[in-house]
């Protein structure tokens, strides 16, 4: 089986002229002129980026998967590839109905109509790895139900390892191989995929989504019913909306698409900055508008996470740059550590100054982020700023929130709208409002550390003795002091609130 799928992919290989990436290292370029006399029938006159295109959809659907992962780091591979690739298409043949209702029938161990009050057997959607169906609950609900394709995690498991073999090829015969770090783009790709095979992991990420959106005006999210979920099935609340991309329908229901335009800009920045916690597939197939202007999320297979010291940064980062302080964002890079310690300040930020001020006070359709991000990279290599993995999701973010601002107001302005909201965002992280939530996170740990001081100096002094003695009694001392100043600053802080409540009253 895997012999045969290796004889395929050669044979696409050669059929694309995709050898080119392998032999034109100088030592086996000889090697073209023998395969091209051998292969006389076939066509190269078209741009590589285009013929491998056409080599991954004639591969099938992980490898299209893949190109769609490869297409987003711009950091790894050339521009005309990264352009090419993001032409690939979602849409993909679906799997018989017939192999969907056996896989529900044997998950829930009952026929269909005992599961389902009724039951679509034509698809809705179809992607690489699930296809989409319609259903009715015994309760009335409606809902859609995600399948996996049978048989799915063999196929990746094969295809993984025959993609590891190409990458590894690639990185030892291609003259840029070794920068551009294909087995490691392989291994990021492998990492999501698992993830997407993992119905439940999904499931649970729509989940904390709707809790993070609970109650928003603009953003929704569908109900998961877990008693119909397992690994392989997702049953969650049908959604009825407007695809994104469809302007002239949104329009003509009377959608605002300005406002729609900006609630999305607050929407990423509300996912990214407060929680941390993101989805990261927002292209126009899995974005859909209600009735009343609000986004639908769906698909939840692809979802990004930030620490809060990324979060920190970012922010620090995003709001130099809107204030056009590239001295700060040189800074701020360094500091976080993600630009070498010895760089020059100065350096560093006339080359983010050489990216950043052309595209100001510009509208979207004047501004292309996928530029914008290729020579940031650029300047990234030039200083030896290494990409942060955390980061690719939100870059591949950023490219589709492009996408859709372009398609819905072409002369939005992202930095007017996205300003505001990251400084009320920081001033409630570093101001008084930051400083109450930090100590209402950290007070239980308090509670818990001031009884122990006692047991825990005893210990210490009996596990150091002689001269460190000294030296431990001044760091407890120290730390005692902070506490002190810590309970003295909470009991003031107390005492105005009940000042101020007293004056009001």
């Amino acid at each position: 089986m895997r012999l045969l799928r290796l004889l395929k992919i050669i044979f696409v290989v050669l059929r694309f002229g995709l050898d080119e990436f392998l032999l034109a290292h100088s030592r086996t370029r000889w090697l073209l002129v023998p395969i091209n006399l051998l292969l006389f029938a076939r066509d190269t006159s078209a741009p590589r980026a285009v013929r491998l295109r056409h080599a991954l959809e004639n591969l099938g659907p992980i490898f299209v998967k893949f190109g769609q992962m490869l297409s987003t780091r711009r950091d790894l591979i050339p521009v005309d590839i990264a352009d090419g690739l993001a032409k690939l298409q979602d849409q993909v043949p679906p799997f018989p109905s017939a192999q969907a209702v056996a896989l529900l029938e044997a998950t829930y161990n009952k026929k269909l109509n005992e599961v389902f009050r009724s039951f679509e057997e034509i698809p809705i959607a179809s992607a690489s790895v699930a296809q989409v169906h319609f259903a009715v609950l015994p309760n009335g609900r409606e809902v859609a139900i995600k399948i996996l394709r049978p048989g799915i995690a063999r196929v990746i498991a094969h295809d993984i390892a025959l993609l590891d073999i190409c990458a590894s090829l690639i990185e030892r015969w291609w003259e840029d191989g070794r920068r551009l770090k294909p087995r490691k783009v392989v291994e990021e790709f492998e990492k999501h995929l698992h993830n997407e095979l993992d119905l439940m992991r999904e499931a649970s990420s729509a989940s904390q989504l709707k809790r993070n959106f609970a109650n928003s005006k603009l953003l929704l999210v569908p109900e998961i019913y877990w008693d119909w979920c397992t690994d392989e099935v997702m049953v969650m609340e049908r959604m009825k909306g407007l695809p994104v991309n469809h302007v002239d329908a949104l329009r003509a229901a009377g959608i605002d698409l300005p406002t729609l335009a900006a609630n999305g800009v607050e929407i990423f920045y509300t996912q990214v900055f407060r929680d941390g916690f993101f989805h990261a597939d927002m292209h126009p197939g899995n974005v859909q508008v209600d009735a009343d202007g609000r986004y639908i999320a769906l698909d939840f297979g692809i979802m990004g996470t930030l620490t809060d010291s990324d979060k920190h940064y970012l922010a620090q980062n995003f709001i130099a740059f809107f204030r056009r302080d590239y001295k700060r964002v040189a800074e701020v890079h360094i500091e976080s550590g993600w630009a070498p310690a010895a760089t020059r300040v100065d350096e560093l930020e006339a080359a983010i100054r050489a990216v950043c001020e052309p595209i100001f006070d510009r509208p979207l359709r004047e501004v292309s982020f996928g530029r914008v991000l290729l020579r940031l990279f650029q300047t990234s290599r030039q200083f030896g700023i290494e990409v942060q993995p955390q980061l690719v999701l939100l870059q591949k973010t950023l490219l589709n929130i492009e996408g859709l601002g372009l398609q819905l107001d072409p002369e939005l302005d992202l930095w007017k709208t996205a300003k505001p909201w990251l400084e009320r965002w920081m001033s409630e992280q570093i101001g008084w409002r930051g400083f109450l939530n930090a100590l209402k996170i950290e007070a239980p740990h308090y509670a818990i550390l001031l009884p122990q001081l006692p047991r825990l100096l005893y210990q210490t002094l009996n596990e150091k003795p002689g001269v460190q003695i000294a030296n431990v009694l001044r760091e407890l001392v120290a730390q005692q002091k902070q506490i002190n100043q810590l309970v003295i600053l909470v009991a003031l802080i107390l005492f105005g609130f009940s000042v101020l409540y007293f004056i009001r009253g």
